[in-house]
């Protein structure tokens, strides 16, 4: 169960992520956006350095940007143990993953919706989660896409047969009433925003999260 920050609210940060970490959340995703990449801007390292500082929670730093090269390592100084880039912005995907591992974090890779499966064929030896978008990327609040159950059903059967270890990682319009069917499908890691952070009893929100994927 990783709430996801694009959701919370910055001008109480520190509060609402103490409360989600008392509440039992697994991970902390950052949503990393450029404007470029995806039509909206976010936050970056210095953001994630000041959350670093307030919680003991694994941080999950999800770049969707155009240009992910440049981050890696401030990424890595602010505290980041998870980071993933996207397929689709990313020519030399190898070189980029190798740098990843070399800055001591866990590399993974993120589709957007229609980006299909086949696509991870040769990636699958090195990374150490896939992340599944079930809404197009940019924008928080999003309900997520109903085809994606299909698309993530078969990448849990993929990476069965290729790489058992691989955690699946739904992002975008998971909510109380989805989440056991993401689960069934074969999601590992369900990041929540909306579902959290809008919530007014975030406890019970991330209880009832994580005790689906649990």
């Amino acid at each position: 169960m990783a709430p996801s920050l694009l959701s919370a609210d910055l001008t109480r940060l520190a509060e609402e992520l103490r409360e989600v970490e008392a509440a039992g959340a697994d991970l902390l995703h950052l949503d990393v956006m450029d404007g470029v990449f995806v039509p909206n801007l976010t936050f970056g390292p210095i953001l994630c350095e000041a959350v670093r500082r307030v919680t003991r929670l694994p941080l999950d730093a999800h770049l969707m940007v155009a240009h992910p090269e440049p981050l890696l390592a401030p990424f890595a100084e602010a505290g980041v143990q998870r980071l993933s880039v996207h397929l689709e912005a990313v020519p030399h995907l190898h070189r980029l993953l190798r740098r990843v591992q070399e800055l001591g974090m866990v590399p993974g890779v993120a589709l957007n919706p229609l980006t299909p499966v086949s696509l991870l064929d040769e990636v699958w030896p090195f990374v150490g989660f896939i992340v599944v978008m079930s809404v197009n990327p940019g924008y928080g609040g999003q309900g997520l896409i109903p085809e994606i159950l299909g698309k993530l059903a078969k990448l849990a059967s993929l990476r069965d047969q290729r790489a058992p270890a691989v955690e699946l990682v739904v992002d975008g319009g998971v909510t109380e009433q989805n989440a056991a069917a993401l689960r069934a499908a074969g999601a590992d890691i369900l990041v929540a925003g909306t579902a959290v952070f809008g919530a007014k009893d975030r406890p019970k929100a991330v209880a009832q999260l994580k005790g689906v994927v649990s």
